[in-house]
């Protein structure tokens, strides 16, 4: 009986200790990424101002092959919105384009629904380096609510930084593919 209580205590003692060190841990996280690819700023933005595309680049999106997926407005202009309901690794949610500055820049709103409701800011910027190399610029921008926040000791920033990047490295991929003809 002393052991099982002795157990139970240090249980008590650990979840208090984590539930004590989530108030003092940041609640907001952001992460940036960047690669440059080697084709005009204005046929890489062209590519990602269109957010169905990211079906072929976007490893989160790419994370369940059968999802159902749902469209609401015209996709490449502000108010088009991309709904998904995935697998366990997908999720559920939806994406919306709030504003896109032409050749530049768009933002995104992710709204998650499962595995945990959340929304994210995105935004996808492109920069001429020269006449054929674009640097694209991916950041990301959210909260987690307490206790959640206490995920951010364990480096989200590596975990979502890395599908981040892999997601960049497949556009670079799809988007230098037909220039070696």
């Amino acid at each position: 009986m002393q052991v099982l209580l002795t157990i139970l205590f240090s249980i008590l003692i650990l979840v208090a200790l984590v539930l004590i060190v989530a108030l003092f841990v940041s609640k907001s996280y952001s992460l940036d990424r960047s690669i440059t690819i080697n084709k005009p700023k204005s046929e890489v933005f062209d590519y990602i101002s269109y957010l169905k595309n990211q079906d072929y680049f976007n490893k989160w999106v790419m994370a369940d092959p059968h999802m159902k997926k749902d469209f609401r407005g015209t996709d490449g202009q502000v108010g088009f919105v991309y709904l998904w309901d995935g697998n366990k690794k997908a999720g559920k949610g939806e994406q919306q384009i709030k504003a896109i500055v032409p050749g530049q820049r768009l933002d995104v709103e992710i709204r998650f629904i499962k595995p945990f409701e959340g929304i994210a800011q995105t935004a996808i910027v492109t920069e001429t380096l020269t006449e054929q190399q674009t640097k694209v610029n991916w950041s990301m921008s959210s909260s987690m609510k307490y206790p959640m926040n206490i995920a951010l000791l364990i480096g989200i920033d590596k975990m979502l930084g890395k599908d981040l990047q892999d997601s960049l490295n497949n556009l670079k991929g799809i988007l230098e593919a037909n220039q070696k003809a």
